[in-house]
């Protein structure tokens, strides 16, 4: 793997959406925060995409990986703590302003 930091998209304080998915390969996004809206908190690093590097056809490419906050209550409907989790940003979409409403 390379030491090049891949360029990151999303910057702490973003609101984003975790991309639902039911790929044949492997996924590290929990289905709990699948669909759900959560803020980015920090850029932790680039690392490839989980399987992509075991394929044997060269070296994977680099993707970003953000610390990713979702209050319970998005998650479970209640509670007042949140849940932060390490996700690449191909599993993630910025989900623009939470409380505006989007145009049909």
């Amino acid at each position: 793997m390379s030491d090049a930091a891949a360029p990151s998209h999303l910057a702490p304080g973003a609101t984003v959406r975790c991309r639902a998915q039911d790929p044949s390969r492997h996924n590290r996004a929990p289905r709990y925060v699948q669909g759900r809206v959560g803020e980015v908190v920090e850029l932790r690093r680039s690392q490839p995409l989980p399987g992509e590097s075991l394929g044997g056809g060269g070296p994977a490419e680099l993707t970003p990986v953000y610390a990713v906050r979702f209050a319970a209550a998005e998650l479970w409907g209640a509670g007042d703590h949140s849940v932060t989790l390490d996700l690449w940003e191909h599993y993630l979409e910025e989900a623009g302003n939470p409380g505006a409403e989007e145009n049909p």
